[in-house]
């Protein structure tokens, strides 16, 4: 007799382990979910009943789902953050910083042209600068007087990744790590954008993230790794994560690969609502 079959995010829902599909279906692309020692990344896999699952952690371990972007980027980039000094561009409520602070960074610049919106436990942490009402297109190498960073995060709304990449060549450290998390919604031509903002086209997917790593390169920093967001933005976005390094070299993520990552991030996060 064939032996019984189920989704694991319904798994995870009959084991208790977590209350909603939808929230297990984040955990699953976060990579939080194990079977044995196996990580299990697609919602939509299926495993036998009986199969013991156990979750990473806490279910949402930041103060911001954007954490669980950054936690993706250490992981498939195999980053290392101990000991870093780190700028996060766009911390909005910080869960970048936050993930950054709990994988070992001793000290985050959390800058936001915003206001009152950085969680009160990072705001009061002694090891997080809080830089408000500060558009980064302006910074300028002086305003980071606690040590240079030499690693930065970039999650920003209605403006290109372009515009970031001039000021952030004069503040970071040579050979700096970059993770950029590319919105397609805010890189393409309008006429490329559907409905509510939804951009849906693999092949504007593949022109975005070309387009974002030459302007890269154009300012000093080569794409060395490439991966796809493991959860949509707020809208409903596939979103893309980059790794540059700051320091003259040519990218390493060649147009095929931007393509299989695209590929990829619609196999997973388009099939993860079915």
């Amino acid at each position: 007799m064939k032996e019984k079959t189920e989704r694991v995010d319904v798994l995870l829902v009959q084991q208790q382990l977590i209350d909603t599909r939808e929230k297990a279906k984040r955990s699953i692309m976060a990579g939080l979910v194990f079977a044995g020692s196996e990580r299990i990344d697609k919602p939509g896999t299926k495993l036998p009943i009986n199969t013991s699952l156990r979750v990473k952690g806490k279910e949402h371990p930041y103060v911001g789902r954007g954490g669980l972007k950054l936690e993706k980027a250490i992981s498939h980039f195999s980053l290392d953050l101990t000991g870093k000094i780190m700028v996060d561009i766009g911390a909005s409520t910080g869960g970048f910083t936050d993930c950054a602070l709990q994988n070992g960074a001793t000290l985050v610049y959390a800058v936001d042209v915003g206001t009152n919106q950085l969680a009160w436990s990072l705001r009061s942490n002694a090891q997080v600068v809080v830089m408000e009402k500060t558009n980064f297109r302006y910074a300028t190498k002086d305003m980071f007087d606690r040590g240079q960073p030499t690693v930065a995060s970039i999650d920003v709304s209605f403006i290109s990744l372009g515009q970031m990449f001039p000021p952030l060549k004069e503040i970071v450290a040579e050979n700096a790590d970059i993770i950029a998390l590319i919105k397609p919604q805010f890189e393409a031509g309008r006429e490329l954008v559907g409905k509510k903002g939804i951009v849906k086209d693999k092949s504007v997917h593949l022109q975005v993230i070309v387009d974002v790593i030459a302007k890269a390169e154009e300012k000093g920093f080569n794409c060395e790794q490439l991966t796809y967001s493991p959860i949509t933005g707020g809208d409903g976005n596939i979103e893309f994560l980059a790794h540059f390094k700051a320091g003259p070299a040519s990218s390493s993520v060649t147009k095929e690969a931007a393509q299989e990552a695209v590929n990829l991030a619609h196999e997973a996060l388009r099939k993860a609502s079915d």
